[in-house]
């Protein structure tokens, strides 16, 4: 079953303000499920299209990467993290597909990654193939 995050919770995801997801729910930007009491609930799918089109505060680290190869980053949700020994399997939902990552645990435990987080798949192009459908 999907997660279903509070208005409040969905603009911390977001990186934007409380008034500006109130607004974007009462134009229908944004869909959401109402609660027998009345209140809004927005599953964590919904913001999948839209973590990439909002900006977080740049860090240091941040601003480095993207100089590296901006348009090689897709924007996403971790929707699960293993660790077994030194390797770990980060899977991001990115749009609504997965993209699974195997990293070394050492980084996950260093950038404090969580499930539900915002993080971002970085490409290697000369590794990304392309298949007609």
């Amino acid at each position: 079953m999907e997660s279903l995050l509070t208005p409040r919770e969905a603009a911390l995801r977001l990186g934007i303000s409380y008034p500006t997801i109130k607004q974007w729910l009462y134009r229908g930007k944004i869909h959401a499920v109402r609660t027998p009491g009345g209140h809004y609930r927005i599953p964590e799918a919904e913001l999948d299209g839209m973590l990439h089109k909002t900006q977080k505060p740049e860090t240091p680290k941040r601003e480095m990467m993207r100089r590296l190869s901006g348009r090689n980053q897709l924007v996403g949700r971790i929707v699960e993290i293993k660790i077994d020994g030194l390797l770990a399997q980060v899977k991001l939902s990115i749009g609504g597909q997965i993209i699974h990552s195997i990293i070394t645990a050492e980084a996950v435990r260093e950038m404090h990654l969580q499930v539900g987080e915002t993080a971002a798949a970085l490409i290697k192009s000369t590794e990304v193939m392309v298949l007609r459908v």
